[in-house]
């Protein structure tokens, strides 16, 4: 029973064609909104059933997602034939290339990432140290942080 609720009659014309003549019919420049179309069906074609909002809601939607219609300001119109196309959503896709895909891409000339070691390579020589860095004369303290002092036990410094 709930399906029956559901369907409209079969003697009406499909909801997008309905949709159609009521924005043709009612011929503003800005299109129609959603109760002119409403009442445009109601008008012509009678009763639609308690389902008919949300079947013009749906149908509305679908038509304004595939680009048979245009929403603006409100109302609803058909797209001009100058109107440049509907994009989704998101950054476009890049144009295809045609000579681009009919070549099939060179390797690279080195691999990526870091090269692999030698293995019949023969070690390296070690770098000696020197005891004096070349950079900067000695100060008499060595680097880094300095080491942690004992605390004193028994007046005795360990």
């Amino acid at each position: 029973m709930a399906t029956e609720e559901l369907t409209k009659p079969s003697s009406l014309p499909p909801y997008p064609q309905m949709i159609m003549e009521a924005i043709d019919a009612v011929k503003e420049a800005d299109g129609a909104n959603k109760s002119t179309i409403s009442k445009y069906m109601e008008s012509k074609y009678g009763e639609l059933g308690g389902t008919h909002t949300d079947l013009l809601n749906h149908h509305l939607t679908a038509m304004k997602d595939s680009g048979e219609l245009v929403f603006v300001k409100n109302n609803y119109l058909r797209p001009s034939s100058d109107a440049p196309p509907k994009r989704g959503r998101g950054r476009p896709p890049k144009p295809k290339d045609a000579q681009a895909a009919v070549v099939a891409p060179s390797p690279s000339p080195r691999p990526r990432g870091r090269p692999k070691k030698d293995p019949n390579a023969p070690p390296a020589a070690k770098k000696a140290k020197s005891s004096a860095p070349a950079a900067a004369p000695p100060s008499g303290r060595p680097r880094g942080r300095p080491k942690k002092v004992q605390p004193l036990q028994n007046g005795v410094e360990a």
